[in-house]
């Protein structure tokens, strides 16, 4: 049998209009705690991941544990890609176990969810594995979780990869937004946010445009 190749993308690559993107107790209390990645670099994927979302208007749900009276306010980061934006605040550690969010899910009604949060073995792993019970499409976003050490985040990757979810990153996740220079729309608020949050990426795409003007939708 002949297989013919065609254009056009395969069905696991994400779009901004398939999926909804939730973020989960990105707060003072719980980064404290966090050592398997570096505050600065949590709270960067943080942004980056956010702004990505605001800008191709993915349905996110942003979700709080106790943020009055003990893990604080979620991230600034985060909260002003969304402004005016309410966050669903929960007593349960399991996001699924909420029923708030739950009817949000519901509400939108997508069968494609992206989590990100802290921390990856509990608040994570929970509503992951829960969705994927319930015959969700799950993906996450590995360098905008973290946990309490290396151990605890790495396996509780492992543990989601083996339940079925799909691990990706930040910078991942913006650019499979985008997929195609072309897409005149969207680039300049992708390379944007590429400059200010991706790094050596952005700083690349900062010199290519200062010293030859390049543009890479410019075929």
């Amino acid at each position: 049998m002949t297989i013919t190749a065609t254009p056009t993308p395969g069905k696991s690559l994400i779009s901004p209009t398939d999926h909804i993107l939730v973020l989960i107790d990105f707060q003072s209390q719980m980064a404290f705690a966090t050592k398997s990645i570096a505050p600065e670099l949590l709270r960067n994927n943080a942004a980056l991941v956010s702004r990505a979302a605001k800008s191709f208007g993915v349905s996110t749900i942003l979700t709080t544990v106790a943020e009055k009276s003990f893990s604080g306010p979620m991230f600034s980061e985060i909260t002003d890609a969304f402004p005016g934006q309410p966050l669903l605040d929960r007593t349960s550690m399991n996001t699924w176990e909420d029923a708030a969010v739950i009817e949000e899910v519901n509400r939108i009604g997508k069968e494609r969810i992206i989590f990100a949060g802290l921390w990856t073995s509990v608040c994570i792993v929970g509503p992951v594995a829960s969705a994927i019970d319930q015959g969700f499409d799950v993906y996450f976003i590995a360098d905008a979780c973290g946990d309490i050490s290396e151990e605890a985040h790495e396996r509780a990757v492992q543990r989601m990869i083996q339940l079925g979810a799909k691990p990706m990153t930040s910078l991942q996740y913006m650019l499979e937004l985008q997929r195609d220079w072309a897409r005149t729309e969207t680039y300049e608020s992708t390379t944007g946010i590429a400059k200010e949050f991706g790094g050596a990426y952005g700083l690349g795409i900062k010199y290519a445009k200062a010293m030859f003007g390049a543009s890479e939708g410019g075929h």
